[in-house]
Order: structure tokens, then sequence, then C-alpha cells
């Protein structure tokens, strides 16, 4: 029996593209330093010459998956990380949008064979999302470990 597992090290060839939202910016902002913080410290060079990491900015979460599908079929990168947070309001625009994304994302992983990392906060008040973004925990942290794991668990498989 062969048992396939993603490893947090030798992350120093892992090239990562994050897509960010901009809305809701004072809690992706913090899920982006989390993540990257994570990345740095296992090898990745974050720096802005670093030619292992891009960063793409786009307006909201709704508008993630067709910038992650670029990226991701791009074959520049061997993991992507998706990086929002949507957050509840009074009208049923927070379902619409919540899932289209993540429907969105998990199809750009499914098409192209890239994995794609769901790092959309989806909570029911801005304390929630904060508290998912750094004042409890920073979540990008986990997000950054997932896209390490992921990285090396789809090198070490065969095909």
């Amino acid at each position: 029996m062969t048992v396939f597992e993603g490893q947090f090290v030798g992350a120093q060839s892992l090239r990562v593209a994050i897509v960010v939202a901009r809305f809701n910016d004072l809690v992706t902002a913090k899920l982006l330093s989390g993540c990257l913080d994570c990345l740095s410290r296992h090898g990745i060079d974050t720096s802005a010459a670093s030619t292992q990491l891009d960063t793409a900015w786009v307006p909201g979460s709704f508008e993630i998956p067709l910038v992650a599908q670029k990226l991701a079929a791009s074959g520049r990168y061997q993991v992507v990380i998706t990086l929002g947070a949507v957050i509840r309001g009074d009208t049923p625009h927070f379902d619409v949008v919540v899932a289209e994304v993540s429907k969105g994302v998990a199809s750009v992983s499914r098409d192209t064979g890239v994995p794609v990392i769901f790092g959309v906060l989806t909570t029911d008040t801005m304390q929630q999302a904060l508290e998912r973004a750094g004042i409890k925990s920073n979540l990008g942290w986990s997000y950054g470990l997932q896209a390490i794991e992921m990285g090396s668990l789809m090198a070490a498989l065969p095909g």
C-alpha cells in the first residue's frame, strides 16, 4: 500500500498565486498578511521581487473564480490561494455571492488540476470575520499551510 501525503518542507520551489478581494479589505488584508507570513516562514520568497509568488487583487469575492481560473490555467503556478470575506447583510446578496464563489473556486480546481485553496470567509458579522482574520487567530496562516501541503501532495502523486 502506498500512502500519499503532503509535506511542509521544501516549499522553496513552489510557485504560488494569491487572489485577494478588495471588498472588506479590512479583513482580507489581514488574511493576506497571515498567509504571507506562513509562506515566508516555510521558505517561499514573499518579497516584492519574488519570482515564486504573485498576488492579484479583484474587486470582490464574486470575481475571485475568474481570476483564479486564469492564473491556474497559465501553467505558471502549482497552487492558487483565494482570500475574501463575505459578511451577511439584510438581503439575499450574501447567499448568491457565497454560492457562486464557492462553486467557482471548486470548479477551477477540478477543471485545471491545480489546487485552489478556499480562503473566503463567510460570516454573519464583521466581528466574526475580524476574529478569523487575526483578533483570535489568523486563518490566512492556515490557508498558506494548506497551499504548501497541497502543492507538495500534488507533486508526489503519480501521473
